[in-house]
């Protein structure tokens, strides 16, 4: 910029001094407006992700974040994805939650490398996928002895509510990272309003045009095709190969269709190119039992608890609809608390809804463990008024808004006998469970990662979205035992020592021989539920 000597200002006239002062002063305006103002969506996509970092850092105890975001949670995600298309894929966990004590091994970060490659070669539109759907939907004896290619595929069919479905499709993928073969997703429910696509390069979407989307809903244990039918028919051998088969995995499966798990049928099960399996259990507990998968697993998974924790944070993330729900919602009621509790109510019943027994057994279980404080009178209040003045955020979530009002009103009516500010939540109530309807599945999974965020968490028994919520975010819950005769249990509730969820109803273990003996018994580190009685399963790293 050019400068003007003294003596010639001097000699310049009032009038022109005051124009070339403004002149100058513009200038110089002009420059630090320009400098600051955000020149793309990038840079204001850096500056909401300024603000969440900010944000996380208040969350995590601290005025300034003092280690880098790990983005990536540890190599558990692979930083080929365009950010802005799925916000949540990157800032899901670590941006919002404490960091997790659990950690991805180097061996499960390369296993899920290959296995990107493997799905963007054999995947939806590339030459093999269409190698091997060509003959697929033909009858045709010799089809053992045709090749379809070096790919094979776990064709996973949504059945039953969301919790199930989230569970169930974790517990393919495993299955299929285990025996190489491609995970492909029935879109035919609202998956794709659910999630982003969590493989680079590629879709774990089924074509829509695929040869058997029409038999899926037909596929059942009288089929030709089911794997238990076929072994009592005697139509599936070693020798005997079929083009595909339908695996019955389900909570009331027959013994045959069981035999999934043994290895003498895994062998067999393993040259057939193209499974469609339709689950709604978890089934990844009982994968343990294998003498072929477990040494396998314990490399992938040497904190075994945590399977699905790596696997969630990996396959499940959130679209960025949902995703602005659950950030618009923690931000406006939870972020400013000191501690967060989540509270998840499922109440089995016909005629279920609000039942004092099952509100009693919550308060019983908060109060019990210490997570939400007793309600005194006005008077004994003022001993604890100027000691502890922290906010506690109760985020409830249960189809009935009954709940969450009773203790709206306990807190609201009478103060804490500890003195802290009690504030509960509940971001839908919507009575009935609503499968298949876009926004109310948006809302359920919203709410799940919601609960993912809390401190501490008490969850229903046999809920899978209990089970999602407290693994998802690696909590420990408390699990409310199950009512009995529409009375509160006592004890209410007991402290899980795994995040492992449950796989209810798990197969007799045992192949020939020794079938009948119970699971829980067999290997250490696969017990009993403590929300269950001999009627499932989880890991625990804890003997």
């Amino acid at each position: 910029m050019f400068q003007i000597s003294g003596d010639v200002f001097r000699a310049l006239g009032l009038k022109m001094k005051i124009l070339m002062a403004v002149i100058f002063g513009g200038l110089l305006i002009g420059s630090v407006i320009l400098l600051s103002f955000p020149h793309s969506f990038s840079d204001q996509l850096l500056d909401a992700k300024s603000n969440d970092q900010l944000l996380a850092a208040t969350i995590n105890g601290s005025s300034e974040s003092k280690t880098p975001h790990d983005k990536l949670i540890g190599g558990l995600l692979t930083a080929d994805f365009d950010e802005p298309s799925c916000v949540s894929r990157y800032y899901q966990s670590s941006l919002y939650r404490k960091p997790s004590p659990y950690k991805p091994s180097e061996y499960l970060v390369s296993k899920l490398r290959s296995y990107e490659k493997l799905h963007k070669r054999c995947g939806p539109g590339t030459e093999a996928y269409k190698e091997a759907t060509k003959n697929l939907g033909h009858d045709d004896d010799n089809y053992a002895n045709k090749s379809v290619g070096e790919c094979k595929y776990a064709v996973w069919v949504a059945v039953y509510g969301l919790g199930n479905r989230i569970l169930t499709l974790a517990s393919v993928f495993l299955y299929a990272l285990l025996t190489e073969r491609v995970v492909l997703v029935d879109q035919s429910k609202d998956i794709s309003d659910l999630f982003c696509e969590p493989f680079p390069g590629t879709s774990w979407l089924l074509p829509n045009d695929f040869p058997l989307v029409k038999q899926f809903d037909g596929y059942g244990r009288g089929d030709s095709h089911c794997y238990g039918t076929m072994l009592n028919n005697h139509a599936i051998s070693a020798n005997s190969t079929p083009r595909h088969i339908y695996l019955d995995i389900l909570h009331d499966s027959r013994d045959e269709d069981k035999m999934f798990f043994c290895p003498k049928d895994q062998t067999m099960i393993d040259k057939v190119p193209w499974l469609v399996i339709k689950t709604n259990v978890y089934f990844v507990p009982s994968l343990w039992f294998s003498p072929t998968f477990r040494p396998e697993l314990m490399k992938l998974f040497p904190q075994k608890e945590a399977v699905f924790h790596h696997l969630a944070r990996y396959l499940f993330h959130p679209t960025n609809q949902v995703w602005g729900m659950v950030t618009r919602y923690y931000k406006a009621h939870l972020a400013r608390a000191d501690e967060r509790l989540g509270i998840q109510i499922r109440v089995f019943d016909d005629n279920a809804g609000y039942f004092q027994h099952v509100m009693d057994q919550i308060l019983s279980c908060t109060q019990r463990e210490k997570l939400l404080p007793q309600v005194v009178t006005q008077e004994e209040s003022k001993v604890n008024a100027s000691t502890n003045q922290k906010l506690k955020a109760v985020l409830v979530t249960s189809l009935y808004p009954e709940y969450a009002d009773r203790l709206k009103s306990m807190f609201w009516e009478r103060p804490s006998s500890t003195g802290e500010i009690i504030e509960v939540y509940q971001p839908s109530g919507e009575r009935v469970q609503q499968t298949d309807t876009k926004i109310h599945d948006q809302k359920a999974l919203a709410e799940m990662y919601l609960l993912s965020l809390t401190d501490n968490i008490v969850t229903s028994a046999r809920s899978t979205f209990g089970y999602v919520a407290h693994s998802l975010g690696g909590l420990k819950p408390w699990l409310l035992y199950q009512p009995k005769d529409f009375k509160a249990p006592d004890p209410p509730c007991i402290r899980s020592t795994s995040i492992d969820p449950c796989h209810l109803t798990p197969p007799s273990h045992g192949c020939d021989a020794d079938w009948g003996t119970y699971s829980g018994k067999v290997v250490p580190f696969v017990r009993e539920c403590e929300d269950r009685e001999h009627d499932g399963i989880k890991l625990f790293d804890e003997l």
